[in-house]
C-alpha cells in the first residue's frame, strides 16, 4: 500500500517559486493498475518520483508498505560514467540479487549488445530507457512505475514490455503515465487526471481520458 497524506511539493529556483501539488491525499493498493493523465508540465513525472521515493514532499507524509520501482524512463537513476553492465551490477547489489542473473536478464531484455560495456553517458535516450526498463523488470518489485516508456523500441521490444508489464500488473501494482489513451486502457483498469495541482480519480481509464481531453480543449 502507498498512502499520500496531505502531500505538497514546491520548487524554488532563482527567486521563483512553483507549487506543483497542494494537499494530495490518496491510497494505492496492491493489485491496482492506475493510469494518470495530464498535460505536459502538469506534474506527472514529479508525482511518479514522489510515489517511487526518488523525491520527497515539501510537506505532508508518504507511507509505503510496497517495494516500488523507480520511474521507468527516469534515466537519472544511472551513473553516466559507469557502463550499463556496471550499473546493472550495482543495482543488483543494492537489492541483494545475484549479479549474474540480473545482468543476463538485462542483456536479453534490452538487447544493447556491446553498448552494455560502454558508459551510459554515450547512450541515446531510447537506449537509456531500454536499460532502465530491463533493470527495473529484473528486480522483483511490488509496484511498477511506468513513465511514457512502453512505446520505445522496436516491435520485439514493445511486445516483450507488454508481456512483462501485464504479468507484473496481475501480481502487484502498476502506475502508468502516457499521452496514448490506447496504451493506458491496455494496461490499466482505473484512471486519474492531474490538473492544476489536483489529482481526481475515476472508475475507468476511458472516463479519465475523456475528462483530460475536455480540460485540454479549454485552452
Amino acid at each position: 500500500m502507498i498512502n499520500f497524506h496531505n502531500v505538497s511539493k514546491t520548487y524554488h529556483a532563482r527567486g521563483l517559486t512553483r507549487r506543483v501539488f497542494s494537499g494530495l491525499s490518496f491510497t494505492i493498493q496492491r493489485g491496482e493498475s492506475l493510469a494518470i493523465c495530464g498535460a505536459n508540465g502538469a506534474g506527472k513525472s514529479t508525482l511518479m518520483r514522489l510515489i517511487g521515493g526518488v523525491e520527497h514532499p515539501s510537506s505532508g507524509r508518504i507511507d509505503r508498505s510496497m517495494k516500488t520501482s523507480w520511474p521507468i524512463g527516469f534515466g537519472s537513476c544511472f551513473q553516466g560514467s559507469m557502463t550499463g553492465a556496471d550499473n546493472a551490477r550495482f543495482i543488483a547489489r543494492i537489492y541483494r540479487h545475484d549479479e549474474r542473473e540480473i545482468l543476463d536478464y538485462v542483456e536479453d531484455f534490452a538487447r544493447l549488445g556491446n553498448y552494455m560495456d560502454q558508459p551510459v553517458s554515450t547512450y541515446s535516450s531510447g537506449m537509456v530507457s531500454r536499460l532502465a526498463f530491463g533493470v527495473s523488470l529484473a528486480i522483483d518489485f511490488d509496484c511498477y512505475l511506468v513513465d511514457e516508456v512502453a512505446a520505445a523500441g522496436d516491435i520485439r521490444f514493445r511486445k516483450r514490455c507488454e508481456e512483462e508489464l501485464l504479468a507484473r500488473r496481475n501480481s502487484g501494482a502498476l502506475i502508468m503515465t502516457s499521452h496514448d489513451p490506447y496504451m493506458l486502457e491496455q494496461y490499466c483498469t482505473r484512471g486519474a487526471v492531474l490538473y492544476r495541482g489536483v489529482l481526481a480519480f475515476y472508475d475507468s481509464v476511458a472516463e479519465a481520458c475523456e475528462v483530460h481531453h475536455a480540460l485540454q480543449m479549454r485552452h
